[in-house]
């Protein structure tokens, strides 16, 4: 309706014109409009109290074009992505030609790479034996202690804080909190 008019319009006058013109049932033209607005094929704007409908065919013939060229300029792109994946490719072919020297030195290749996982499984076995680990195991394990020694020395504090502050007995203490009778530093 717009591009045959050459004419700018509102949206009373297109709900008069759609349904002789173009066969749209009054009801449906707001719908219609409103979905060609918001693909961009119709422009809008309010002036006043009033909206104001239009689509010149120069502006669909501008988009297609825009269109075209994005189109062509992203295939250029992926024609010359293509042309250098496929330079890199027979270079890579270079030197690996399938002969008989290559598919023995392919073969040795698997077989050294099976021996050097053998041979981690087997220094793996012996890791508790290596004198970094060990030492890294004596460290945590001085962390730990002075860890637990530290906590045991927070909960005599406590119990004796306890003891002094409310009166209580060490053992109803211990079974309150369910603290062990045999808790001592670790040595």
């Amino acid at each position: 309706l717009c591009f045959a008019q050459k004419d700018v319009f509102q949206l009373k006058d297109i709900e008069k014109i759609a349904p002789k013109e173009k066969g749209i049932t009054s009801m449906s033209v707001k719908e219609i409009l409103q979905s060609l607005v918001d693909d961009g094929m119709v422009d809008t704007d309010r002036i006043g109290t009033s909206n104001y409908f239009w689509a010149f065919p120069s502006k669909a013939l501008h988009a297609r074009k825009r269109k075209l060229e994005e189109l062509e300029s992203q295939f250029a792109e992926s024609s010359q992505k293509k042309e250098a994946l496929q330079k890199s490719i027979e270079k890579a072919k270079i030197g690996r030609e399938d002969t008989a020297e290559r598919a023995a030195l392919i073969k040795e290749l698997a077989a050294l790479r099976q021996k050097k996982e053998q041979l981690k499984a087997e220094i793996d076995k012996y890791r508790e034996c290596d004198p970094d680990v060990v030492e890294e195991m004596r460290q945590t394990n001085k962390t730990a202690k002075e860890a637990a020694n530290r906590w045991t020395d927070n909960i005599f504090s406590i119990k004796s804080w306890a003891k002094r502050k409310f009166g209580f007995e060490e053992s109803r203490i211990d079974k309150s909190f369910g603290i062990p009778e045999d808790l001592d530093y670790i040595d």
